[in-house]
């Protein structure tokens, strides 16, 4: 992974707004270092910022949840309230759940409000559709999935492919070359450990060696004597095309970027999505009726533990939390709304508990009830899709 420094600290106490102000500033300027030794603004003055995408998904049986401290960027997310409006599911503290029943399948409302100081400082909106369990059943899918170390380890992919051989399931093959010792042995995908957009679009490896996991791009190919992108000839390879792709990338892409400076934030998220569209639009020329799903780039550990376990005082929980909500906001603007060219994101920042899903040593990569939780909202992103595709 490459890795971002971060450049403050957390305070955990309700204070008025102006001693939490110069609180947090003491605290930042006296105790926290970071490798460019600039400290960062605090947030409290700007207050939360609330992100939902338009739309999430649920499975009749199926557990599915939303963490609501996931949905807010605050450097002291106990300051807040998170109250959830909805017809269905309940809430039990900071997590939203629902097993919904048949009865269930269809769209619901669902709203979130945020209250301070017993007064509420922002509502959004966004709909829950449920969908049958047997919602794919009789229909055939061909599943890529291209993504990062949290594909790699295979526990998302190995879950999918349990959830997609129950009865009334769709009949689905897995797509790939890289099948790492913990796949499943039906299971194949394109998940390297550090790998980006731009790895994907421009790596090269002449030599490649599994054993030492020197990996070339698969989708890259040696014409005449320039590597170049060439999707078409990898689904050549892997007979039939693909019905649907999912792409799990940007924490490698973005862990660099600058936390405190949102125009070198922006700018850095511009570039990786040149590079995202440069791949997007060659499995689109080459797979014109595949579906495509770009997942929402999780949160991490919300303990500052997993942080210091990995990288000591040199990144920060805090400094990665707000390159990862700025992303997630750029992506929904980016993705959110290209349903006409068969491009819709899915909600994988949403179901995953930030305590629960991590080991206490580890800041972004699950355990494996985190990387079930992946499962569930891919699953269900799927099961929507094929409901939609036979309306």
């Amino acid at each position: 992974m490459i890795r971002v420094p971060g450049q403050s600290c957390r305070v955990r106490v309700r204070l008025p707004r102006m001693v939490l102000l110069l609180l947090t500033i003491s605290i930042s300027l006296g105790r926290c270092t970071a490798a460019d030794k600039a400290v960062d603004p605090p947030l409290a003055s700007s207050g939360p910022r609330l992100t939902l995408p338009a739309k999430f998904y649920a499975v009749v049986g199926d557990e599915m949840g939303v963490n609501l401290d996931n949905l807010i960027l605050a450097e002291n997310p106990a300051a807040f309230e998170l109250q959830v409006i909805s017809p269905v599911g309940q809430q039990t503290g900071s997590r939203w759940s629902i097993t919904p029943p048949p009865d269930q399948v269809g769209v619901h409302d669902w709203q979130v409000r945020v209250v301070q100081g017993g007064q509420p400082v922002d509502q959004r909106a966004m709909q829950l559709q449920v969908v049958s369990a047997s919602a794919g059943e009789g229909r055939t899918v061909r599943l890529l999935i291209v993504g990062d170390s949290l594909t790699h380890a295979s526990i998302t992919a190995n879950d999918l492919a349990a959830r997609l051989s129950r009865p009334g399931q769709p009949k689905t093959t897995f797509l790939g070359t890289h099948r790492p010792a913990g796949a499943a042995p039906d299971v194949a995908h394109e998940g390297y450990g550090g790998w980006t957009w731009e790895r994907f679009v421009k790596h090269f490896e002449p030599n490649p060696d599994v054993a030492t996991r020197k990996f070339s791009s698969p989708f890259v190919r040696k014409t005449g004597n320039q590597p170049t992108l060439d999707v078409a000839g990898y689904l050549h390879e892997q007979g039939d095309p693909p019905t649907h792709v999912i792409f799990f990338l940007g924490i490698n892409d973005c862990f660099g970027a600058p936390p405190a400076d949102p125009e070198k934030l922006d700018a850095h998220i511009d570039r990786v999505f040149g590079h995202a569209d440069t791949l997007i639009a060659a499995f689109r020329a080459a797979a014109p009726d595949a579906e495509l799903g770009i997942c929402l780039t999780p949160p991490a550990n919300a303990r500052d533990s997993g942080f210091v376990a990995n990288y000591q005082d040199r990144y920060t929980r805090w400094g990665w939390r707000r390159i990862q909500h700025r992303l997630v906001e750029r992506q929904l603007e980016h993705f959110g709304q290209r349903s006409a060219e068969r491009i819709s994101v899915i909600p994988t920042e949403l179901n995953i508990d930030t305590e629960s899903g991590y080991p206490v040593d580890n800041a972004v990569h699950p355990n494996a009830a985190g990387y079930r939780q992946l499962a569930a909202s891919m699953h269900a992103w799927l099961l929507a899709r094929l409901s939609a595709q036979a309306q």
